[in-house]
C-alpha cells in the first residue's frame, strides 16, 4: 500500500532524471571530456553494490604504471568544495570512504569535490603530471565524460527488477546502464553455473560494445581498530562471543561471513550506512558488550566503520584491545581477471596523447 502511494513520486522522480539525460544526450548539455584518462566507477540503485573494493582494485592494478588519482563526492562529509586527503585530515571533512582509500595507499593522491569536472581541474592544477583521475560513485556524473565507464550491479538486488526512488532503490531508470562500457555484477556466490551467467547477460541485454564481469567479495585476516592490540587475532575462534558493529548499506554476506567462520554467538547492532558514531551509540555498544558473560569476547565492524571509529573520542582506551575489523577485496571469477585488467589498461593507452604516460610505460 506505501509502495503505491509512493508511485507518483518515483513518476515524478524518472521524469525529471529522463529530461536531465536526455538534455546530455542530445547534448544540449555539455559533458566536458579530459585529455588524461578518466575511469568512473558507479551504481544505478542507491549504494551497496561494492565501489570502494572495486576501486582500491584499480587503484592496484595502476598505481605502478601510472600516475593516479582518486576523485569522490564525499558522501556525508560536513564540508564542501575541493579537499585533498592528507594523514591528519578527519573523516568528517572528506568523507569515510575516501579516508579508507586514503589510508590504504598513502602515495595516492584523494580528493573529494561536489563537482568532478571542477575536481579534475584542481588535480592538474595541483599536480599536471597526472596521467588518471578515478572517479569513485560518478555514473549520474553528466557533466564529465569518462574514458571508461564502469556500472556495478549487485547480484542480489540486479536493477533489471528494481524500481525508481522512493518506490525502489533506482537513481534513475536500469536502461541508463547503455552509457557504461563495463558492467560488472557484484557479491556473486563463487558456486554460481555458467547457465546463470549467461542468463543475467540475457536479462540486462547487454550491447555489442559492452562487457560483463563477475566478481565476489573476499574477506581477509581480522585487524585491530586501534593500534594497542592485546589479543592474540590467531586465538580467536568459535569460542568467542561477537558483538557486531555495521553502518553499511546491505549487511547480509559481513553477517554470513562473521557467523560461519569465526564464531556464531553474535549480537548485531546494525546503522545506517555511513553514520556517524556518537556517545549515545557508543554508550549502547559498551553496555551490550559488558553484558556479554563470556571473558572471549571481541567487537568486529566493517573496514569503513574502523575509519570512523578510530577518530571516536567516546571510546575508552581501556575498550581499544576489543576492537577489530575485516578488510574486503574483490576476486574475479570465471578465469576473467586478465580480461578485466587488459581492456583497461588497453583502453588507456588507446586513447592517451599524453606524452608521459607513454614514457611511464616504457619504463615500467
Amino acid at each position: 500500500m506505501i509502495k503505491l502511494l509512493l508511485c507518483p513520486l518515483a513518476f515524478i522522480y524518472g521524469f525529471i532524471t529522463w529530461v536531465r539525460n536526455f538534455l546530455y544526450d542530445s547534448e544540449i548539455l555539455k559533458s566536458k571530456e579530459f585529455k588524461i584518462s578518466t575511469i568512473a566507477i558507479g551504481n544505478l540503485s542507491a549504494g551497496g553494490t561494492g565501489k570502494t573494493p572495486h576501486t582500491e582494485y584499480l587503484v592496484k592494478l595502476l598505481k605502478k604504471r601510472f600516475n593516479i588519482a582518486i576523485l569522490s563526492r564525499g558522501y556525508k562529509r560536513i564540508s564542501k568544495g575541493f579537499f585533498i586527503a592528507n594523514p591528519s585530515i578527519s573523516y568528517k571533512q572528506i568523507g569515510d570512504e575516501p579516508k579508507q582509500i586514503a589510508n590504504k595507499f598513502p602515495n595516492i593522491k584523494v580528493a573529494v569535490c561536489e563537482n568532478r569536472v571542477k575536481g579534475i581541474k584542481q588535480l592538474l592544477k595541483r599536480d599536471d603530471k597526472i596521467d588518471i583521475v578515478i572517479l569513485d560513485d560518478a555514473f549520474q556524473h553528466r557533466r564529465l565524460k569518462s574514458s571508461i565507464s564502469i556500472l556495478l550491479m549487485d547480484y542480489n538486488y540486479p536493477f533489471y527488477e528494481d524500481k525508481l526512488l522512493p518506490c525502489g532503490r533506482l537513481r534513475e531508470s536500469w536502461q541508463q546502464y547503455c552509457r557504461a562500457n563495463i558492467i560488472i555484477i557484484t557479491k556473486v556466490p563463487k558456486t554460481l553455473k555458467p547457465i546463470d551467467r549467461r542468463l543475467i547477460a540475457k536479462n540486462i541485454n547487454l550491447l555489442p560494445y559492452q562487457t560483463i564481469y563477475f566478481t565476489t567479495l573476499k574477506y581477509t585476516e581480522l585487524k585491530p581498530v586501534f593500534k594497542a592490540k592485546k589479543i592474540n587475532i590467531d586465538n580467536i575462534d568459535k569460542k568467542y562471543d561477537i558483538l557486531i558493529i555495521t553502518a553499511i548499506a546491505r549487511t547480509q554476506l559481513f553477517i554470513n561471513y562473521v557467523t560461519k567462520n569465526i564464531s556464531d554467538q553474535i549480537t548485531h547492532f546494525k546503522f545506517s550506512d555511513h553514520h556517524n558514531f556518537n556517545k549515545k551509540d557508543i554508550t549502547k555498544i559498551v553496555t551490550a558488550f559488558e553484558k556479554i558473560q563470556n571473558t572471549k569476547k571481541i567487537i568486529i565492524c566493517t573496514e569503513k566503520d574502523a575509519v570512523k571509529l578510530r577518530e571516536n573520542k567516546y571510546i575508552h582506551e581501556n575498550y581499544y584491545k576489543y576492537f577489530f575489523y575485516i578488510p574486503i577485496e574483490i576476486e574475479f571469477l570465471f578465469d576473467s581477471e586478465e580480461e578485466f585488467n587488459n581492456q583497461i589498461i588497453n583502453n588507456i593507452t588507446k586513447n592517451k596523447t599524453n606524452y608521459e604516460l607513454q614514457i611511464s610505460l616504457k619504463q615500467f
